[in-house]
């Protein structure tokens, strides 16, 4: 693989004292009139940028948590993946982004994993997610967190 479109892998793991379930329940509840659990007025902000480059925007609303199914819309994501038996759920984003950007979870017995992918377009791809990383890491671990624990 080319260096220049090399994917770019960020992983974090949050332990949690809750049940699996009601972390998986705050997991299928983002988005939406819920928001994002951390950051979520940072998140409209990126979404009103998407808008102006010609993006989607922040569409607020998703289906209900028990309706949702692949193909389905959480605000600026769509779904690429669920699996409710064994709690785990992708989306992929679809703001104008140098790049693609996925973002998995699953749920374990007592901890959360969050993965967040992005498969960079040239060299332009890796400079913007490098440029932006600190910001990302700060929104992402936060998000992650309070989706474990509750907050």
């Amino acid at each position: 693989m080319d260096n220049d479109t090399e994917e770019i892998h960020e992983n974090f793991k949050f332990r949690f004292q809750n049940s699996p379930k009601i972390v998986w329940d705050r997991v299928l509840n983002i988005g939406g009139k819920t928001g994002w659990y951390y950051g979520t007025k940072l998140w409209k902000l990126r979404g009103f940028i998407d808008k102006i480059f010609g993006g989607t925007g922040y569409r607020k609303g998703k289906k209900s948590p028990d309706e949702l199914q692949i193909g389905d819309q959480i605000d600026f994501w769509r779904i690429i993946y669920l699996d409710k038996e064994s709690m785990k759920i992708g989306l992929e984003a679809e703001m104008k982004l140098p790049g693609k950007v996925q973002l998995f979870w699953s749920v374990g017995e007592n901890f959360l994993l969050q993965k967040i992918h992005f498969d960079p377009k040239g060299k332009m791809g890796k400079a913007y997610w490098y440029l932006v990383r600190p910001f990302h890491y700060w929104i992402f671990w936060n998000m992650g967190k309070n989706v474990a624990q509750g907050s």
